[in-house]
């Protein structure tokens, strides 16, 4: 175990805990990282020291420099520092106990073991001594080694009293699952059904910080599944559960949208880790469910699904805590338009309509056709096949068209101050009339996307308007 210990930091912290008589360890989440080979340069460190956490962090931060800054945390009896590219966290051994109503504990000194049953799971409980007597020794009460091995999440004490203790342990348990590939224990999931409901006491801040870690994970759509089979899904994300279901009318059905959308998300998180188009993954058809029409000649429709789920965006960004700003704005608009190349694959594609797609998404046409294409989730191949073939000539066509036209993020090339100068006019309706005359003609063909070209096409278009050039 002495090789998790490699980083020089650690043996600042066992010459100033030995010398100080105090019993430290390293725990959690660097120790479960290291057993996996999964570290990273950057990784959170966690401390926990028997006596005073606070007053351990302030000595070794002194030590290594006196100009650090340590922040401490009275209300949670924590300090914090950072070192290289290390955030330090050091805790007091402590044991927690809970009120039904709230998922902040009452915290009491505690000893080594108090701490580890206080942990979420057992392979977070792990902890490696820093003292100099015992440097290196691995503590492992609840066998998180084991369930390391095994592929379990699993919680140090009863199930049930961990998940209702703090609830957001739910989300923690399955986040952890999917990020790492590992199954859940079968008493500890059912543990997460029966106790579901206690997640109504957690902020949504807490839980969409879960859920955005689910989302980036390699393999989405497994944590998705297990917050469905748990019940937590309604609880947390009904616009997604409503999603679930599959309808038969005269023996005609459609296909099942929730599953769609994970297979739709799976295939974007394997061409992308932006965690925003992830998000477009899966709010693209998420308005189905409000759109959705049975027609008695061609079956079921959904006619308006993007152009509802765009309007439903910021209304499930506020609830969920998402951010309300150009992340928001983006995820509507790629929702808008992700109809709009599959709608090109199935026609003869026009120049104004490749034109019109550069112009309204913009720099944001690569990840539209990535989300196009991952839309495409048939189990026939052929089908398949012949999608991914045609939106590649989509792709060309609209490489050339912005080569030829330079529609992509298009400013009018005579602007509205000469529109004013030209016809003497001052601010009115007739000078957007104009602007919006000239981008429609460039859009369709008529005009060169250059200042000559839109200069003639406004005098013309001023002229039928009646409008007198300014001598």
């Amino acid at each position: 175990m002495k090789k998790c210990l490699n980083n020089p930091i650690f043996r600042i912290i066992s010459e100033v805990v030995t010398n100080e008589n105090v019993e430290t360890y390293v725990i959690g989440g660097y120790v479960r990282d290291f057993l996996l080979n999964r570290m990273s340069s950057d990784r959170d460190i966690d401390i926990v020291v028997i006596g005073s956490g606070v007053k351990i962090a302030k000595k070794i931060a002194k030590k290594i420099d006196p100009k650090i800054k340590v922040a401490v945390f009275k209300n949670f009896g924590t300090a914090m520092f950072r070192y290289k590219n290390h955030e330090i966290d050091f805790v007091g051994a402590r044991k927690e106990s809970y009120r039904h109503d709230s998922r902040k504990p009452f915290v009491e000194n505690g000893t080594l073991e108090d701490d580890q049953k206080r942990r979420d799971f057992t392979i977070n409980a792990m902890a490696i001594s820093l003292n100099e007597e015992s440097y290196g020794k691995f503590v492992d009460p609840f066998d998180g080694l084991d369930d390391l091995m095994d592929k379990t999440i699993r919680t140090p004490m009863k199930p049930d009293k961990t998940f209702s203790d703090d609830p957001l342990r739910m989300m923690r348990a399955i986040r952890f699952a999917t990020q790492l590939n590992f199954e859940i224990a079968k008493k500890t999931l059912l543990a997460i059904s029966k106790n579901k409901e206690r997640i109504k006491i957690v902020s949504p801040e807490r839980i969409i910080s879960e859920l955005n870690k689910i989302i980036l994970s390699d393999s989405p759509s497994t944590g998705f599944r297990i917050l469905d089979e748990t019940g937590l899904l309604p609880l947390v994300f009904p616009e997604l559960h409503s999603l679930k279901g599959v309808e038969e009318v005269s023996g005609k059905q459609h296909k099942d949208n929730f599953y769609h959308t994970l297979g739709v998300l799976d295939n974007v998180a394997s061409k992308s880790d932006d965690l925003w188009l992830r998000w477009t993954a899966i709010l693209h058809d998420i308005a189905k469910p409000r759109t959705k029409k049975f027609d008695a000649k061609i079956g079921w429709t959904f006619h308006g699904h993007d152009f509802q789920g765009a309007k439903m965006i910021p209304g499930i960004f506020r609830r969920l805590r998402l951010p309300l700003n150009h992340r928001m704005k983006y995820v509507a608009k790629l929702v808008r338009l992700h109809l709009r190349p599959i709608a090109l694959i199935h026609e003869e594609v026009t120049d104004s309509a490749l034109r019109r797609l550069l112009f309204d998404a913009g720099d944001d046409i690569d990840d539209l056709m990535m989300l196009c294409e991952a839309d495409i989730t048939s189990k026939n191949e052929k089908r398949v096949k012949l999608y991914l073939k045609n939106f590649e000539i989509v792709r060309e066509k609209l490489k050339e068209t912005e080569e030829k036209d330079a529609i992509r993020n298009f400013q009018p090339p005579v602007p509205g101050d000469i529109i004013m100068e030209t016809f003497g006019l001052s601010p009115c309706k007739e000078i957007g009339i104009i602007k919006n005359a000239i981008k429609e003609a460039i859009m369709d063909g008529k005009v060169q996307n250059d200042y000559d070209s839109a200069y003639s096409f406004m005098l013309e278009k001023g002229k039928e308007m009646g409008l007198k050039v300014k001598s």
